[in-house]
């Protein structure tokens, strides 16, 4: 089974990529894999409360996910599977890559401010010829009927 692969993060973006890679799984027959990356400067304190801090991490991704999981499973059919990382995002990302020979495709959403598309875009397109997998960057603007109409 091809899985789709989507970055779950804060940003506004993060959504239109979620929405595409579980209507192109639905329509694909394939699976939707999300990636959450906690950050290593989150945990630079008292081992105690680094630990502490990491739980509660833990927690804010699962219930992001399960905001994402509901609609995926309720509208598209699709029934995403959760893999949280710790670490830098590219190098955790890759690592992924490696293990999970079933990801077929890396979806991303691209910022809209003048800041650019993000940081993981603009570094995974610059080494894109040297992936594993194919990138589709889906614009964070994008209205969920056009989403529709391409997928």
């Amino acid at each position: 089974m091809r899985k789709f692969l989507v970055i779950l993060d804060d940003s506004r973006e993060c959504l239109n990529a979620m929405r595409f890679a579980a209507m192109r799984a639905a329509k694909t027959g394939g699976g939707v894999a999300v990636l959450s990356i906690i950050p290593p400067e989150e945990f630079n304190h008292w081992i105690g409360v680094g630990e502490i801090m990491r739980e509660e991490a833990r927690e804010r991704i699962h219930a992001h996910f399960e905001v994402f999981a509901k609609w995926m499973r309720d509208k598209q059919g699709v029934d995403p599977e959760l893999v949280i990382r710790e670490g830098e995002a590219v190098p955790e990302l890759m690592a992924l890559l490696r293990e999970d020979t079933d990801i077929g495709i890396l979806v991303l959403g691209a910022g809209t401010d003048k800041n650019g598309p993000g940081p993981l875009v603009t570094q995974l397109s610059r080494s894109s010829g040297s992936l594993p997998i194919p990138i589709t960057i889906v614009p964070g603007d994008m209205s969920k009927d056009r989403l529709q109409a391409i997928t």
